[in-house]
């Protein structure tokens, strides 16, 4: 597919549950949240039909997210149906990594080709007081679980917050000197609890990478699907850091992709409340060419980008658990 931006529009980021066995500072509420009813989320049957159709408009990558997706029983099942779809060439997952280490084999023979998963300090305190209850030896473990198994390159996303873990910037960055891991540093964003975020708490990617370059001189690296991240690696380093800047140097010129809200809404854009029930419309009796035209319709409304910056109070209104991070 191709949007009215001649931006070709072949990713679909799936969040297959708004539930998370933690309670992240940026993403949820300290009182936790209402979790959509079982009922009203999409069932494994009708997220592969999405996957088929969206297949056959041209989608070729397939990231499944939450929520945290490792939470859902049915996701080995739906790893190897997606992996059936014709079309579809890669398929990888988004995961806190709590409960990753004793399915990673499964998730692997189902045939998920790639993780990701979110590390937001590498202090076990800090860690805890930012997930509020996680435990960064399941996370360490999990990663060691996922290299054995073969995911490579597993990459390791930590926002950095002004005042909480911004400090820790340099010791991420010096992991790629021994690790072939990619370490993606990513900008926080205007999404989920009002009440926490604020200005106050961002950290721009220039004040990022100023920091990292500091440890050494950097070069950039061309990495096949990239995606929004921009590569570098210090000389002789095994890994590379990776720069996501989705408020201060925006990629929107060039964003390829849709995305499936845990409650079954088509969203062509984060940051856009413009959203298509695809999941009433599949429970109406839609069929295949119906589906597939909301679809299009989707691509069609997609905005040329967002108009977030430092003036901008609002950025959306979900929770990322519900979209999808």
């Amino acid at each position: 597919m191709k949007d009215k931006f001649e931006r070709i529009i072949d990713y679909m980021r799936i969040s297959i549950t708004d539930r998370c066995n933690l309670r992240c500072i940026f993403c949820m509420p300290a009182g936790g949240m209402t979790f959509i009813e079982p009922q009203n989320s999409l069932t494994s049957e009708e997220i592969i039909r999405i996957v088929r159709t969206a297949a056959g408009l041209g989608v070729k990558k397939i990231r499944l997210t939450g929520g945290e997706p490792l939470t859902r029983k049915d996701l080995p099942y739906l790893i190897e149906s997606i992996r059936h779809v014709e079309g579809i060439e890669d398929i990888s997952l988004t995961t806190n990594g709590q409960l990753l280490k004793n399915c990673v084999h499964t998730l692997v023979r189902a045939g998920l080709n790639r993780v990701n998963v979110s590390l937001d300090s590498l202090k076990p305190d800090r860690y805890r007081e930012i997930t509020r209850g996680g435990d960064i030896q399941n996370v360490f473990e999990a990663i060691q679980e996922a290299e054995r198994e073969g995911l490579l390159p597993i990459k390791i996303n930590m926002v950095p917050i002004k005042g909480v873990n911004d400090d820790e910037i340099g010791e991420f960055a010096r992991l790629i000197l021994t690790t072939p891991f990619h370490i993606r540093f990513i900008e926080l964003m205007p999404i989920g609890p009002r009440a926490w975020w604020g200005w106050d708490k961002y950290v721009p990617m220039d004040e990022i990478q100023r920091e990292v370059s500091a440890l050494g001189p950097l070069s950039p690296v061309k990495l096949r699907s990239a995606g929004p991240a921009r590569y570098f690696r210090f000389e002789k380093a095994q890994g590379v850091v990776g720069f996501i800047s989705p408020i201060s140097h925006h990629f929107c010129n060039s964003c390829n992709r849709l995305r499936i809200t845990s409650d079954g809404k088509l969203r062509p854009c984060l940051f856009s409340e413009s959203e298509i029930d695809l999941k009433s419309a599949m429970r109406s009796g839609a069929s295949d060419s119906q589906i597939e035209r909301l679809l299009k319709l989707s691509v069609e409304i997609k905005p040329k980008g967002h108009s977030l910056n430092r003036e901008t109070s609002i950025g959306c209104l979900r929770s990322m658990s519900r979209i999808g991070g």
